[in-house]
């Protein structure tokens, strides 16, 4: 891999998958750069990562063959405006901003480029993300390749329809909230019944990282998972019974439909 690959902005995301491409090995420290208009955060991640940084957007520009644009969705207009006569003409621009459509960023390039849109998540920051990609036709099959085994340093990945995108903001990219939620009550259960709550946590935690593991490599139908738990009279059932009976899976349905649409609302 001899690409370089630049981060126009360093927030918690940009951080996350440096240190993923980082301690994968993905590439050298050498060739990853990032620029922000803050000195502190530069200085941070340059001591963390051993990585080139910049206050000057146009180097990321000039200088990388893939420019990842993690600032905030309102700040797309400015940068894009600013970076656009520069990128390199074979340059992959990398999106992980909200509700910033390939063909609204197509117009505000105004010459062909290559965009691919992603929606990672927060547990990249402990390499678990998930992220779905749209690209452009422009996009190569090596270009996916690349990008493919980039974003997989932190996580698992997704090519998707860009239709798909605000559905995936509600499946994944918004759900780690929601799972916070249900862990953190399921502790709160737990202390009411005289459990330490660290340990609590650890418990309902642990249960649901291992239940979503079950799926992922047991490719065992959730449904299914579920019935094998539940066994006749027990006490599984018992509680299912009761979850169903305040509509909880109606709430969490009703959760999803309520993220995708203000998704849909900011594009």
């Amino acid at each position: 891999m001899n690409k370089k690959i630049g981060f126009i902005g360093c927030g918690n995301m940009a951080r996350a998958m440096i240190s993923g491409i980082v301690h994968s090995k993905f590439i050298e420290p050498s060739t990853i750069y990032a620029s922000n208009s803050s000195s502190g955060k530069l200085n941070q991640i340059r001591d963390d990562f051993c990585i080139c940084t910049t206050d000057d957007n146009l180097k990321i520009a000039k200088e990388c063959d893939v420019v990842v644009l993690s600032v905030k969705p309102h700040l797309y207009g400015k940068v894009i405006d600013q970076i656009k006569d520069f990128i390199k003409e074979e340059a992959i621009v990398v999106m992980i901003a909200a509700g910033q459509k390939i063909e609204d960023n197509e117009k505000r390039f105004n010459r062909k480029i290559k965009l691919v849109r992603a929606m990672p998540n927060t547990p990249a920051l402990v390499n678990e993300g998930m992220t779905a990609i749209s690209v452009n036709t422009l996009v190569t099959d090596e270009d996916k390749r690349f990008i493919q085994s980039m974003f997989e340093c932190f996580g698992k990945i997704e090519f998707v329809e860009e239709r798909l995108m605000d559905a995936v903001t509600g499946v994944s990219g918004s759900s780690p909230a929601y799972t916070y939620m249900f862990i953190e009550a399921l502790a709160d259960g737990a202390v009411l019944h005289g459990m330490p709550r660290k340990q609590a946590y650890t418990f309902a935690a642990q249960a649901v990282l291992g239940a979503a593991k079950m799926i992922l490599e047991t490719g065992t139908h959730p449904g299914a998972l579920k019935d094998a738990v539940s066994s006749p009279g027990g006490t599984t059932i018992e509680a299912v019974a009761s979850l169903e009976k305040s509509g909880f899976r109606s709430a969490v349905i009703e959760a999803v439909i309520a993220c995708v649409e203000k998704s849909k609302n900011m594009n």
